[in-house]
């Protein structure tokens, strides 16, 4: 009996690696099904950040806002309805999320070459890449295979998002509860090298923290009230807000990082050697920011038969 008994075990346990290593994510999950998905994906990005630099930040950011609240599943894509709510008008989302549009146009197009098969999650994941490789940034390769949620929680995304008013030890908890470690975090708060900032979210440290550059901090309050203009903006790189590079943390070092949480990186705390070496040497940043970003990627994704694949982005079918 025992030889069979062990029989039976062998082979149970190769079918629970071969069920694992199937819901693995993997670059090459259309290299059959949609070949030309890169390309697509690519050329779409391109159009958008052609047309608009800041694009390629907005969509960087869309992605962090998904995979931080319950995964990378593209459920910070559904739209509200009678029925559902979703996560757009949770407090880190309402009025400053943007880029859905983009998302919408390159899925029509997905969905032209290779009809229900590409999910708006994977589609996220590589616009994201994209987005930094046009604005200068670094290249990684993009596990796929993700597929997309049929529901949302805009509780977590209240509460998983750390807030721009977060101290160093909150960041900390915000990355290590998604299985990210401090210089993951410190890297892929890089990502502030492109983008832009409502005033709404660093009125307080322009106004009321110490460890700001005194010149920086009222060129900024030129276009930010202490009162009023909340949606008024400014680059979270005072140097090159359209070009993804290390100005982000000589920033930081300089003390004019836009955001209180920015500044926490700098300021008399454990990762002040990273961001130094951050400042003077891109060639680590980026590839620390490449690792991070594959690693964000696999955070928690629905994969096998869980989940669907959208065939509209901004619902579930």
């Amino acid at each position: 009996m025992a030889p069979s008994w062990r029989s039976c075990l062998t082979l149970f346990l190769l079918f629970l690696l071969a069920s694992a290593s199937m819901a693995q994510l993997s670059p090459s999950f259309y290299s059959l099904t949609c070949p030309t998905l890169p390309v697509v994906v690519l050329l779409r990005m391109t159009q958008a950040v052609l047309e608009e630099p800041r694009m390629g930040a907005s969509i960087l950011r869309l992605f962090f806002h998904d995979c931080f609240v319950n995964g990378c599943d593209a459920s910070v894509l559904l739209d509200d309805t009678a029925t559902f709510t979703g996560e757009k008008n949770a407090g880190p989302n309402a009025n400053s999320l943007r880029g859905f549009d983009v998302i919408d146009d390159i899925k029509s197009a997905v969905e032209l070459v290779c009809p229900g098969t590409v999910s708006c999650a994977d589609i996220l994941a590589l616009a994201a890449r994209d987005g930094v490789v046009l604005l200068g940034g670094p290249s990684w390769t993009v596990p796929l295979g993700r597929r997309d949620a049929t529901t949302a929680s805009e509780s977590a995304a209240n509460s998983n998002l750390p807030s721009p008013a977060s101290s160093l030890s909150q960041l900390f908890s915000a990355f290590s509860a998604q299985g990210l470690s401090a210089r993951d975090m410190t890297a892929l708060s890089g990502a502030h090298t492109i983008g832009q900032a409502r005033c709404v979210n660093f009125r307080s440290h322009i106004y009321n923290d110490a460890n700001i550059d005194a010149d920086f901090a009222s060129q900024r309050q030129q276009n930010c009230p202490s009162s009023g203009g909340d949606n008024n903006l400014a680059p979270l790189d005072l140097q090159t807000a359209t070009e993804f590079d290390n100005a982000y943390y000589q920033n930081l070092v300089g003390f004019q990082g836009l955001l209180h949480s920015d500044q926490e990186l700098f300021n008399n705390g454990s990762q002040d050697s990273l961001v130094q070496q951050y400042s003077t040497d891109s060639s680590t940043f980026f590839s620390d920011f490449a690792a991070a970003m594959v690693k964000m990627g696999n955070i928690k994704p629905l994969t096998g038969s869980n989940g669907e694949i959208r065939l509209d982005c901004r619902m579930v079918n």
